[in-house]
């Protein structure tokens, strides 16, 4: 499905192919691909001797391209990092190659000391994007594409240092306003996009038991700040030979009964303190920056949650559905950790020899601390059910077993009886004997099932305190297995009743059989009883009742 070729520079229109989805063409040995929709997607490559590749890549001058051969497009584009030399103890020889993607290039500029008032993002983001252009080669440059990102005024006041370009652009716009970094290929050259939202909303939900094989849930309360520190503007230094002057901001003391900080008296109880700042540049009076620090904490997002899961892409082979893309928001469902809503996929692995495989992070999900709180008591709730649903089923399966067992001895027994009398009975008896000996043998399968039913403990929290999906599925095979005998139970109580009714039409009191006859009759009814419990019994163990 992935055509994967290289090229010596910007020049080589030609590349050389290292691997190719068909048979019996060039292979990589291993190589997958990460999409991040907030970073730099990355990789990696291995080769060994015999690929076309070995001794022509060269660090952080090879380009390389990933191309989806089924969908006709280019899923990565970028260039070739470091190599690590790999001698396995059978005496093979690889090269593992990290690869990046062209976001990358904005890594290999810095940026030049700029004061800048009253600007709008879209200018502030040039100005950043023009200082990179003026320092790397030309095929390393982008041009200004569109940028829906806003400030509440559009009027930033903001400082340029000396750093990175990609980490002076993620710390002035996208930590403080949002937004994503998107590269588009045009005609005339590479584009850059500064965009509030990406991605679509997709018909194609991911569930469990559907499209879903696993899932972890990860939640993160360290962005979290429950001591603020409002801080304004610098502060100019009167003494000329001070050196750390832009270091000093005007803070809240005089307005805030001589603190400097805001608590949030229901996030300490919570997690405690800790504390964090919130940088005002454009900001001198006070009260307004006390007011802000106060929307901040307001405002704040307790948690953040994602969610890792490994997916089936059903797009490969029904159109359908929709692929499973980076930023598109699918609907997730998984009512074990209680997910029913659209969630973003903001990364994707893929596996470029195993295409089926992939696996992605989806979220970020950011929480207040009501929901936090609501939402963990919901999760506790749900657990708990589960926990009294595996306690249901066990006892019962329980019951099942020692009834099964006792059913069995009963069954023996009749067949010993009935090869005493056998010799002084009608013939018609061997139909009855011939039923019995079925019917131990279907008891002997139904406690072989029952007995194969997984022991479902009580539910124990794993790291990310939700009951595990490994004892849900237990429950599940515990309703399946069950199901498949439901029919059987059903056959047993119909064979024994005919086998009666051949009797009543064959035989009476004075045919010689005695009381003996009556005790066999009244043991085939108890076990015919004792089917129609567990019938019964079965039934309900599939409903959860």
């Amino acid at each position: 499905m992935y055509e994967v070729k290289i090229y010596d520079d910007i020049n080589d229109n030609l590349g050389t192919l290292i691997h190719s989805p068909f048979p019996n063409k060039v292979k990589l040995s291993a190589g997958n691909i990460k999409q991040i929709i907030k970073g730099i997607s990355n990789g990696s490559i291995t080769i060994n001797p015999n690929n076309p590749g070995w001794g022509k890549i060269k660090s952080m001058k090879t380009l390389i391209k990933v191309k989806d051969i089924k969908r006709n497009k280019i899923v990565f584009k970028g260039r070739i990092l470091k190599p690590t030399y790999i001698m396995t103890n059978n005496g093979m020889f690889s090269i593992e190659y990290a690869i990046e993607n062209e976001l990358a290039y904005l890594n290999d500029s810095n940026q030049r000391f700029g004061e800048y008032h009253n600007i709008s993002v879209r200018d502030f983001f040039t100005v950043i994007i023009d200082n990179h252009n003026r320092q790397v080669e030309p095929h390393k440059q982008f041009k200004v594409g569109n940028v829906t990102v806003m400030d509440s005024n559009d009027s930033l006041y903001r400082y340029l240092g000396y750093e990175k370009t990609f980490a002076t652009i993620k710390d002035k716009l996208i930590d403080r306003l949002g937004g994503y970094l998107v590269i588009r290929e045009e005609f005339d050259g590479n584009y850059i996009d500064y965009l509030a939202e990406v991605g679509e909303n997709s018909s194609t939900e991911i569930r469990l038991r559907r499209n879903l094989k696993d899932m972890q849930r990860e939640i993160d309360p360290n962005g979290i700040i429950t001591r603020l520190i409002p801080l304004g503007s610098r502060i100019e230094s009167d003494d000329e030979q001070a050196t750390d002057a832009s270091q000093a901001r005007i803070d809240i003391k005089e307005v805030n009964g001589g603190l400097d900080y805001l608590d949030d008296i229901e996030l300490i109880k919570e997690f405690g303190v800790i504390e964090g700042t919130l940088e005002l540049d454009d900001v001198t009076d006070k009260s307004v920056i006390k007011t802000r620090g106060q929307q901040f904490l307001v405002n704040q997002k307790a948690t953040k949650i994602t969610y890792s899961l490994t997916p089936v892409d059903v797009s490969l082979i029904d159109q359908s559905f929709d692929e499973l893309k980076v930023g598109n928001r699918h609907k997730v469902i998984n009512e074990v950790f209680g997910i029913n809503e659209q969630l973003q996929i903001i990364e994707k692995n893929i596996d470029l020899l195993n295409p089926v495989k992939i696996s992605l992070t989806i979220g970020e999900k950011y929480q207040t601390l009501t929901q936090y709180q609501v939402d963990s008591r919901k999760q506790v709730r749900n657990v708990e059910k589960l926990e009294r649903q595996v306690t249901s089923y066990s006892n019962k399966i329980g019951t099942i077993s020692t009834e099964l067992t006792t059913t069995k001895q009963t069954l023996q027994q009749t067949q010993e009886q009935l090869q005493n009398f056998e010799s002084v009975t009608d013939g018609d008896l061997a139909v009855i004997s011939q039923s019995v000996t079925d019917l131990i043998d279907i008891v002997d399968e139904l406690e072989q099932t029952v007995n194969n039913i997984p022991s479902a403990q009580l539910a124990s929290f794993d790291s990310n305190g939700l009951m595990s999906s490994s004892d849900y599925n237990k429950l599940y095979f515990i309703s399946q297995s069950s199901n498949t005998n439901d029919f059987k139970y059903y056959d047993f109580g119909v064979n024994i009743r005919y086998a009666f009714e051949v009797i009543d039409n064959t035989l009476s009191e004075g045919s010689g059989v005695g009381n003996g006859y009556y005790r066999i009759r009244d043991l085939l009814e108890e076990i015919a009883r004792k089917i129609d419990e567990h019938e019964f019994k079965i039934t309900r163990l599939e409903g959860g009742q």
